[in-house]
């Protein structure tokens, strides 16, 4: 399956990677700068779809995402999880020996801490993003200067890995969301197993309460529930919830009663859980 895929990053980010996985090894993507990017290129129709970071197991929800969503006319179609494996590459023939300074978005770096205190005189420079670094390494021909990327953007730009893996925690991953055009998604209802949606409840004690009984009492898993405020209120708040679940009937079923006790609910999206790379 080729079409164009909108992502936030450059040529040989995770968001490639993420993206080589859920569409194919011959997907063509579009990078963008920013997230609000990716979103405008979907809407207006430029790209198919797009793939966009959510959440990470270790760093949490990335919010403004999720404002992203609840704004924009788009469909949440479904879904990838990668583990984040960063590296430390080099230019061809350089050694450990040879690093005097390592680039890479301050993620990266935060999430190499034991491998790089190990190493107290590397000047430590922060980048927009971790392939972007190694490609500056390529064109311009760092010698000394190292970057912190994964494996794809190594391979892009001829770079040699000289430490694999150096991530501090094995359990790194995140969690993308593919998303296109609001009524443009078409998916087969026997694939459907979860969904994402957004509600808000009256501003009265045991509201939420409820709204969380009514989806339990219909065998649903609760897999995601992140709050917002609402604008022109104050102290009130809208809900992103996932739902996971065995049969569409029972989403429907959950849906209906979730109408009856939530002021509002708008459904983002009904696709197939994510498979884990």
């Amino acid at each position: 399956m080729t079409q164009t895929v909108a992502i936030q990053g450059f040529a040989g980010s995770f968001h490639q990677i993420a993206a080589q996985h859920y569409f194919g090894r011959a997907v063509t993507v579009y990078s963008c700068a920013t997230f609000a990017e990716v979103v405008r290129q979907v809407a207006s129709g430029e790209a198919a779809c797009g793939l966009m970071a959510i959440e990470n197991s270790i760093a949490g929800s990335i919010l403004p995402n999720y404002r992203l969503l609840q704004q924009a006319a788009l469909q949440i179609t479904g879904e990838v999880y990668l583990q984040i494996r960063q590296h430390l590459v080099l230019l061809p023939g350089q050694t450990l020996a040879d690093v005097r300074e390592v680039r890479s978005h301050p993620m990266a770096l935060l999430q190499c801490t034991d491998f790089l205190s190990r190493h107290p005189h590397w000047r430590l420079v922060e980048t927009e993003d971790t392939a972007l670094s190694a490609r500056h390494i390529q064109e311009q021909q760092l010698a000394g200067v190292a970057a912190i990327a994964g494996e794809l953007a190594a391979q892009l730009f001829g770079l040699d890995i000289v430490a694999p893996d150096i991530h501090s925690a094995a359990d790194n991953y995140t969690r993308f969301l593919v998303v296109e055009r609001a009524g443009h998604a078409q998916l087969s209802s026997e694939q459907h197993n979860k969904s994402s949606l957004y509600f808000h409840t009256a501003h009265r004690r045991g509201s939420l309460a409820e709204v969380l009984t009514r989806i339990a009492a219909c065998g649903i898993n609760l897999s995601k529930l992140q709050s917002f405020p609402r604008p022109g209120t104050t102290w009130e708040y809208y809900f992103h919830a996932d739902l996971e679940f065995e049969q569409p009937e029972d989403f429907q079923q959950a849906l209906a009663s979730l109408n009856e006790v939530a002021e509002s609910v708008r459904v983002l999206g009904i696709y197939h859980k994510g498979q884990t790379y």
